[in-house]
């Protein structure tokens, strides 16, 4: 009796093996999605930070509407500098938008996402968008005499739109050993952060502003990179960005 059960116990698992592996025969992910998240203001990318699973990050939501009305989303990660590239998406028709630090493609009826086949190797699909804040260096960094380092930032409203007009919460100079500077990776130590009430953040709009490293002189013999972030008090309080520059401290 103990034999028989045994074998029916066999065959029921070599069934169950066969049965999973019909079920799983179609092709992987072979398709690649690439493309650059720029800035309807000055037609540069949109400088962010690396997203994850914060979510603070510029990110792609994807739809897949080739076989369903109501299908779950998709995201893809940025990068800081504005780009994305996936070389692991289904052939399949798409409802794509971006999503971050700029004005919300897709609100109500005002629907600026784009429907994309995605099939034959690569394809590219760029989005403009409205950022929230333009961040602009003034100059470079410079090292100061002290091994201590000054920047200056120009903090400007990338629309017009006056419902994405929040009074601005912070400004950061981000200091850090990597290029993937910002909030989601910086060094406390040296990072300088300025926090406004209300709507006093809002004076620093269209001036030349001043920042500086914190916490004395930086360890030398070492690149440092740095950058600025500003942010507004909209949504999940995504920071405006300028690019990463690096300096080497002797």
């Amino acid at each position: 009796m103990k034999r028989r059960l045994y074998y029916m116990s066999l065959i029921l698992a070599v069934l169950a093996a066969g049965s999973c592996k019909k079920l799983d025969n179609y092709d992987g992910p072979t398709e690649t999605l690439t493309g650059n998240i720029l800035d309807a203001n000055t037609g540069k990318n949109v400088q962010s930070e690396v997203s994850g699973d914060n979510g603070n990050g510029t990110r792609i939501k994807l739809l897949e509407i080739s076989w369903s009305d109501n299908p779950t989303p998709l995201y893809l990660a940025c990068k800081e500098d504005g780009t994305y590239s996936n070389k692991r998406v289904f052939a399949a028709t798409y409802k794509m938008s971006a999503e971050g630090a700029f004005v919300p493609m897709v609100q109500g009826d005002d629907d600026k996402s784009k429907t994309v086949e995605v099939k034959g190797g690569v394809t590219n699909v760029d989005f403009e968008v409205e950022p929230f804040l333009e961040v602009e260096w003034v100059g470079d960094p410079v090292l100061n005499a002290d091994s201590t380092v000054s920047a200056r930032v120009k903090i400007t409203r990338g629309t017009k739109n006056p419902g994405f007009q929040q009074e601005i919460t912070d400004l950061w100079l981000f200091v850090s050993p990597t290029q993937y500077c910002g909030n989601n990776n910086y060094d406390n130590r040296y990072s300088a952060h300025v926090v406004y009430s209300g709507t006093a953040g809002d004076s620093i709009l269209g001036q030349t502003i001043t920042l500086k490293t914190i916490g004395g002189a930086l360890p030398s013999k070492r690149d440092w990179y740095f950058r600025i972030g500003a942010r507004i008090n909209y949504g999940l309080k995504q920071y405006n960005y300028n690019e990463a520059r690096m300096i080497a401290v002797p």
